[in-house]
């Protein structure tokens, strides 16, 4: 059986900061070994198969070398990606519009005192969930406007990357397409 991953970059191609061209991405990805890569939008959303032990460490040490940055990395199995997904409480909203519902993939969980502090922030039309792997906004008046997710990506203890419900349910499909 294939080992299908997703990995997500944070803050690659975003306001012009750490550009990364996603064709020499992928072909870097595929030098390594990896195969069926392919790449969603230009803000760092790839999906193959293979990869093994160490992979993290040889794709960061790698990009820093060869695009002069390494960007946080986020690694994840499809049945991991998959699960995160399903324990999204506002997939429904996000159905409707995946504009309105964000994933901050989360690389350690949110300290309960840090999650009271976040969740006081919600404006009245707003809420936020955590679980270990994620935070699950739900912005009805937009992602721009959240003074809750502008808050959420400042906090140095917390090391996330933020995607829509329309990303990740792309990302999501885009990983079912790759052979088992």
């Amino acid at each position: 059986m294939t080992d299908i991953k997703i990995l997500l970059l944070r803050g690659v191609n975003v306001g012009g900061a750490n550009r990364l061209p996603m064709p020499e991405f992928r072909q870097y990805l595929t030098e390594l070994g990896l195969t069926h890569v392919q790449t969603h939008i230009q803000s760092g959303n790839v999906v193959f198969a293979g990869g093994g032990a160490g992979l993290q460490d040889i794709v960061s040490a790698g990009m820093k070398l060869r695009f002069g940055f390494a960007p946080r990395l986020f690694f994840y199995s499809l049945a991991e990606f998959t699960a995160i997904l399903a324990a999204n409480p506002y997939a429904a909203q996000g159905a409707a519009n995946g504009a309105l519902v964000h994933v901050f993939f989360l690389s350690a969980p949110c300290a309960d005192g840090e999650a009271a502090q976040l969740t006081a922030l919600c404006a009245r039309d707003e809420s936020i969930t955590f679980t270990p792997r994620a935070a699950y906004l739900h912005a009805p008046s937009g992602i721009g406007r959240s003074k809750l997710a502008e808050k959420l990506g400042q906090i140095k203890s917390l090391d996330l990357t933020a995607r829509n419900h329309t990303s990740v349910s792309a990302i999501a499909a885009l990983a079912a397409t790759i052979p088992a």
